[in-house]
């Protein structure tokens, strides 16, 4: 009877390898397909207003309810995760956002106001129980590589936010109606998200550590030896663990460093483009070309920043992106041409690239307790989120939207105080048949 000749250390280094690659890459793409289907139908709102005959106001209300969807979910996310798997909750996130997409396009097919909210609010929660796992899952592939790539898959995120508007700017242009454009783009994305949840989460901690890898060669992909044995979490424990995590200074603090980032990224969305318009007095057009200003730098520094966090750690970078963002908001804020604030339109999307980034590998430092306090941590952006753009918004019409944004200046000098809770706790090297020797260790600055 012939013998199964042995694995060689050579072949098991090239399975970990690969194993590797398709989790960065499905990942990224996740990461894109996120962005592709949030800005696909959010860049239509004119079209979704006149669909359920509503007012500005009454719209910006039902936003509401899917942000609270989204707080209700990222409280719980990290138990949810923590109980079932990252594998698991992004399945059921996805069945979830079918459900919610087809109830939100129901609603503007239907002009029912009812159907619509309902559908929101479910994809707000689903919104919270994907982006926790996939968090989860680029900050263990950043372990595992053994540098900083995390910024990667949040760029992927805004070039996916990039393509949906694009998406949805071609769907009008055809004058093809929102509920088609909605049912046409839930179903293309669904297709790609379940195809790639397999070799996304095959490095997830839960995943590993479980003893059911996704492939051959990820036995050993976690501190260097092979799982336990596979053993049912105990009822209770993803809930203890979780609230456990709201206890924790470092925890919180990472999460202050993500309200900064959130509240200065989210307002640029919401009112950078009625700034320039009102305070320079130019054409719409060019509102929107600064906004993708913005946006371009950031992303363009998501994927060049990372050998600055290699190279200068963490704690300097988060420091650097806040002096950048609080000088770029400053000069655009207090500008008296449009050419100059143009260069604080760029400095401030250069310093809110890396921080959301860099708090969210912060926050997954241990694996065995990442998805309560990247949960507790993401929390506070959901926060930023819902309280931000209304309560900017009561400024707008007293100091004008330009001089508004300088509020967020406070946020980026407390994300500036307590830049230091980012640095890297001590931690296992990463596996040797993914790393190499120089990338085995970040310097903790």
């Amino acid at each position: 009877m012939s013998r199964t000749p042995p694995v060689s250390g050579s072949d098991r280094a090239l399975t970990d390898r690969a194993v590797v690659a398709r989790a960065r890459w499905a990942l990224m793409v996740q990461f894109g397909l996120f962005g592709v289907i949030g800005a696909s139908w959010m860049s239509r709102l004119p079209s979704v207003r006149e669909a359920l005959g509503i007012s500005a106001s009454q719209l910006g209300l039902l936003l509401v309810v899917g942000g609270l969807g989204s707080l209700v979910s990222v409280v719980s996310a990290g138990a949810v995760v923590a109980r079932f798997g990252s594998r698991t909750t992004l399945v059921v996130a996805t069945v979830g956002n079918v459900v919610g997409f087809g109830l939100v396009a129901l609603g503007t097919g239907t002009g029912c106001v009812v159907l619509f909210a309902v559908g929101a609010f479910l994809n707000g929660v689903c919104g919270a129980l994907t982006n926790v796992p996939i968090n989860i899952c680029a900050a263990s592939v950043e372990q595992h590589v053994g540098r900083a790539i995390l910024p990667h898959f949040h760029a992927a995120f805004s070039i996916g936010a990039a393509c949906g508007a694009l998406v949805a700017a071609a769907f009008s242009w055809a004058h093809v109606g929102i509920t088609a454009q909605i049912l046409v783009v839930t179903l293309a994305v669904t297709v790609a998200r379940a195809v790639l949840i397999a070799p996304a989460t095959a490095l997830a901690p839960d995943q590993v550590a479980s003893g059911a890898p996704a492939s051959a060669g990820t036995t050993d992909l976690v501190d260097g030896a092979a799982p336990a044995a596979a053993t049912s979490p105990r009822r209770g424990a993803g809930v203890r663990a979780a609230l456990a995590a709201w206890r924790e200074p470092r925890t919180l603090l990472i999460g202050l460093v993500l309200l900064a980032s959130s509240l200065s990224e989210g307002s640029a969305g919401n009112w950078l483009s009625i700034a320039v318009v009102d305070g320079f007095e130019v054409r719409e057009a060019l509102g929107a070309v600064a906004y993708g200003t913005f946006v371009g730098a950031m992303t363009v520094f998501r994927f060049a920043g990372t050998g600055l966090i290699d190279r200068f750690g963490r704690v300097s970078v988060l420091r650097a992106s806040g002096v950048s963002a609080l000088v770029g908001l400053l000069v655009f804020g207090l500008a008296p041409s449009l050419p100059l604030a143009w260069v604080g339109i760029v400095l401030w999307g250069c310093g809110a690239a890396l921080a959301n980034p860099v708090a969210i590998a912060a926050a997954s430092d241990d694996p065995a307790h990442a998805a309560p306090r990247v949960a507790v941590a993401t929390s506070f952006s959901t926060v930023a989120m819902l309280t931000a753009p209304p309560l900017l918004g009561l400024l707008v019409d007293q100091v004008g939207a330009r001089h508004m944004l300088l509020v967020i200046c406070a946020a980026t000098v407390l994300s500036l105080a307590v830049a230091g809770q980012v640095r890297p706790l001590p931690h296992p090297a990463p596996h040797p048949a993914t790393t190499t020797p120089a990338e085995d260790a970040e310097p903790a600055r």
